[in-house]
């Protein structure tokens, strides 16, 4: 039988007049430098307000500064989202990888936990180093081999931190059970052991 209902958020927004001095700041300090309130992964975060502002300036690097293409950059996070099985990184995200290149199909096979067929080259090197790395908790050497002969060692290590800041956003969430916006279904499949 299916859930009909969502569980409860568990660390939902903090209304303004609840917040300490020190998430105050924070949350003043994370709209200054994103130009948005706090949100998604960021509203459970912010019950440590040093530790949310400093994965915030991580991300910022990983999304708009890393050696990686943004397209690669967005691939590799719906990898992420998909194997954590978090619905909200992957609502964020999924129109983000769209529109920066990646091709639907190739989105629909990783929501549905296959190896998506007509990846680039580049793709197939992210795919391989990413899957690996969240399933194995390592990576081989020839994957290691074919990520840095595409993007250098920084690509390697940039990819790793793409990897494991959104699988911290992703438990982030999965433990504070962030809620989807009202009225948006789960766009993330079950996947069947």
């Amino acid at each position: 039988m299916q859930q009909t209902t969502r569980p409860i958020d568990r660390m939902p927004e903090i209304p303004e007049g609840r917040l300490t001095a020190a998430q105050a700041a924070a949350a003043a300090a994370f709209a200054a430098a994103r130009k948005t309130p706090v949100f998604g992964p960021f509203v459970p975060l912010l019950r440590s307000p040093d530790l949310m502002l400093r994965a915030s300036d991580m991300g910022l690097y990983l999304r708009y500064d890393s050696v990686l293409p943004l397209a690669i950059s967005e691939f590799a996070i719906l990898i992420v989202a998909r194997a954590w099985s978090q619905q909200v990184e992957w609502h964020i995200h999924h129109p983000i990888a769209l529109k920066a290149g990646v091709a639907p199909a190739v989105a629909q096979a990783i929501a549905e936990g296959r190896r998506p067929e007509g990846m680039s080259a580049e793709e197939a090197a992210v795919h391989a180093f990413s899957t690996e790395l969240q399933r194995n908790k390592a990576v081989s050497d020839a994957t290691y081999a074919a990520l840095v002969a595409l993007f250098g060692e920084q690509g390697a290590i940039d990819l790793t931190g793409i990897n494991g800041y959104y699988a911290l956003l992703a438990m982030t969430m999965n433990v504070a059970r962030t809620a989807l916006p009202d009225g948006v279904a789960p766009p993330l499949p079950a996947l069947i052991p």
